[in-house]
């Protein structure tokens, strides 16, 4: 699973990351789970953070809001990202 945050005016990849990444992979059993899911979420909205970005539209690219991208969203909601 991956996530990015751009910049759609200029279509500049501001921050990503991937389960597949050793700082997101590290401590979970699976990389393609809701808990997988949740990590990630964490780690790119601290990474967003960082940057000086706090608010966000989430695209969530066509996939229903459930499962894997609810927790995504939700664990970056609660790591600090307004969306």
């Amino acid at each position: 699973m991956y996530a990015q945050v751009i910049d759609d005016t200029v279509g500049n990849t501001l921050v990503s990351a991937s389960t597949l990444q050793k700082d997101v992979a590290e401590g979970l059993e699976k990389t393609n789970n809701v808990d997988a899911a949740a990590k990630l979420g964490e780690v790119i909205a601290k990474k967003a953070l960082d940057k000086g970005i706090k608010s966000v539209v989430f695209d969530r690219g066509g996939f229903v809001y459930q499962g894997k991208v609810k927790a995504l969203a939700e664990a970056a909601r609660e790591a600090g990202l307004d969306f």
